[in-house]
């Protein structure tokens, strides 16, 4: 009995501060799903280290980028107003917060993507942290197109504005959307159905119009392994970075990376 009581005195150690958080969280926030956050630092430098890593850039370049994107007032302003004026205004929080999506970010910011593709669209936050990555390329001469996909008619309802000028949002199944596609596409975000089959099959459709650079980034991959199993498959490179919210009950999603990398020189 003592072992027992010594051995509940240390698991409950490591739950005591995540129901800490969440009591505090049903009073000072109102989300009921897709929750938003900051990251812890540590972590928001490890995904930094690791996307450097996979687009063979310096760190400092990166973390130019995920500086660039939590300094961007605008379009904070952007998601907070459009947020608030919508019918779903009510279940939102006031601060915009972007948790792993700065990885999304950089990942466009330092790719240059001339096509962007991101299944699963909700309210759209994604779709403007990508297009405003876009916003920037086009200005340093690199453009680039943004692609949403998602089955509900009210999805996307964040996209308007300038960051509409860079991207649409193709409504309807995905898989029928990715068939119809055309172009090359260089950033490939799967965030829809949360089924591992019909994950699985988004990646078998797109397989033959990604680009030779093209990335996927797997925000399901904390859940399933089907962007580890198409990579094995295709000869990619894959890598799973484990988010870590801030001040946050909530344990966090990940980024599944799939990506090819040159052989090096002999």
């Amino acid at each position: 009995m003592i072992l027992l009581t010594f051995r509940a005195k240390i698991a409950f150690g490591y739950l005591r501060t995540p129901v800490v958080t969440a009591f505090r969280w049903l009073f000072e926030s109102r989300e009921i799903s897709n929750f938003t956050y900051d990251l812890d630092e540590t972590n928001r430098r490890y995904l930094i280290a690791m996307i450097a890593d996979v687009v063979a850039v310096e760190p400092s370049a990166i973390e130019r980028y995920v500086r660039e994107i939590e300094a961007n007032e605008a379009l904070k302003r952007h998601v907070a107003t459009a947020t608030a004026g919508s019918d779903r205004g009510f279940m939102a929080d006031p601060v915009v917060r972007f948790g792993r999506r700065i990885g999304w970010y950089a990942f466009a910011r330092a790719v240059k993507p001339r096509i962007i593709v991101e299944t699963g669209v909700d309210k759209g936050l994604g779709a403007c942290l990508l297009t405003a990555a876009l916003q920037k390329n086009a200005a340093e001469g690199f453009s680039g197109r943004y692609y949403g996909t998602d089955i509900d008619p009210a999805a996307g309802y964040l996209l308007r504005g300038e960051y509409a000028e860079f991207g649409r949002i193709l409504y309807g199944d995905s898989i029928r959307s990715l068939s119809a596609l055309q172009g090359e596409v260089d950033l490939f975000i799967n965030d829809s159905d949360h089924s591992a089959d019909y994950e699985y099959q988004e990646y078998l459709t797109i397989g033959d119009k990604l680009s030779d650079r093209a990335i996927i980034l797997g925000d399901n991959a904390h859940c399933t392994d089907r962007l580890l199993q198409f990579s094995l498959a295709t000869g990619r490179h894959f890598l799973f970075f484990q988010e870590k919210p801030a001040k946050h009950w909530y344990p966090g999603g990940g980024i599944g990376m799939s990506f090819k990398r040159s052989p090096p020189a002999r």
